[in-house]
Parts: C-alpha cells; sequence; structure tokens
C-alpha cells in the first residue's frame, strides 16, 4: 500500500491543525469573557493562532498529497511543539502531563514524517544514505 504512512502522517498532521484551532476558541471564549488584560493583544494572539492552524492544515494537505515543502513544514511544526513540551516541564509552574501530551504525538509525528519522505524517495527511486 503506497504512501500509507504518508497518509498517517497527514492524518496526525490534521488532528494537530484542530487543536491549535481549539486553542483559538478558547482564546476567543477568554476574550469574551472578559479574562484578558489587554483585548487588542488578545485579538493579535487569535488571529496568529488561526494563521498557525491554517498553516499546519495546509501542511497536512501537502503531506497527503505527496508534497515535499508539507513534510517540510510538518518536520518543522514537531520540532515546534517539541520546545514548547520543553518548556512546559521547565517552566514557572511546570506540568508533566500537558508535556508529555505535547511530546508523545510531535516525537510520533516527526517519525511518521522522517518515515514518509524516505517512502517518497524510495517510491520516486531516489537513493537513500543507506544505499
Amino acid at each position: 500500500m503506497p504512501r500509507r504512512i504518508a497518509r498517517i502522517a497527514a492524518a496526525l498532521l490534521a488532528l494537530e491543525a484542530l487543536g491549535i484551532l481549539a486553542l483559538a476558541a478558547w482564546q476567543v471564549v477568554a476574550l469574551t469573557g472578559a479574562d484578558t488584560t489587554d483585548p487588542v493583544s488578545a485579538v493579535a494572539l487569535i488571529v496568529l493562532t488561526v494563521v498557525g492552524a491554517a498553516a499546519v492544515g495546509a501542511f497536512a494537505a501537502a503531506v497527503w498529497a505527496g508534497r515535499s515543502w508539507g513534510r517540510s513544514g510538518g518536520i518543522v511544526t514537531q520540532l515546534l511543539l517539541l520546545a514548547v513540551a520543553f518548556g512546559a516541564i521547565t517552566g514557572d509552574y511546570p506540568h508533566l502531563g500537558i508535556a508529555l501530551a505535547l511530546a508523545v504525538p510531535a516525537l510520533g509525528g516527526l517519525v511518521l514524517l522522517f518515515l514518509a519522505a524516505r517512502e517518497a524517495h524510495a517510491a520516486e527511486g531516489t537513493p537513500t544514505p543507506e544505499g
């Protein structure tokens, strides 16, 4: 079954995009509930969060379609998630559960995207470093 790994990686990226959209919805609730000190900054953060969700969604669609730029963007996304997970465990208020909830899918996504790249190179007949 060709491109199976890429399809799984794309599905994971799509779920991450939905998670980012859920974060944006949470930010909207906080803004409408007057739970913010600076509404202008809150709106800007919401806009940037939605743009980020759109980007991750575009990476998912590109990985599904077999485009290498989607895999590259997806890898960067996973590395950013790992950085946030590291911050969640080392910040002022460390929380192991949040760190694991972010790190485990990010590590899985990273592995899947590297395997998808290898799968794509094999389908094209491009040699890998191992031969």
